[in-house]
């Protein structure tokens, strides 16, 4: 005989696949994306291309305490450079010594690309 009276048990739909997926799409997302801008500074490296040089010698040697312009000690190396610049776009090298970060040469040519000047060679 036939029983059409015959209940099924409803299952509960379980939840736990559903936050799996959630938290593996929030760790793929905090994974992928950029939480920070960082800033590009362009740098030409000698050794490329070579550049023709004009004027007097306007190199600046970045120390980890100081920051020495043609040899010379200076507190505020625009200051130094400035009457050595015909134009904005001359050439000024920068040449980090033994000891500096690579933050104070940054910081040095922040500082000269604040000034307007924005041709800087970094020797190695």
């Amino acid at each position: 005989m036939l029983e059409l009276n015959h209940q099924t048990r409803r299952r509960r739909i379980g939840l736990t696949p559903m936050v799996d997926v959630v938290f593996l799409l929030l760790v793929f997302f905090m994974l992928a994306a950029r939480f920070g801008v960082t800033d590009a500074i362009p740098v030409t490296l000698s050794g490329g291309a070579a550049q023709s040089y004009d004027g007097p010698p306007r190199l600046v040697t970045v120390l980890p305490d100081a920051l020495r312009v043609n040899g010379i000690d200076v507190a505020d190396p625009v200051a130094a450079l400035t009457p050595l610049m015909g134009t904005p776009t001359d050439i000024i090298l920068l040449r980090p010594r033994d000891g500096a970060s690579v933050q104070h040469l940054l910081d040095a040519m922040g500082s000269l690309r604040a000034a307007g000047w924005s041709n800087l060679v970094v020797l190695e």
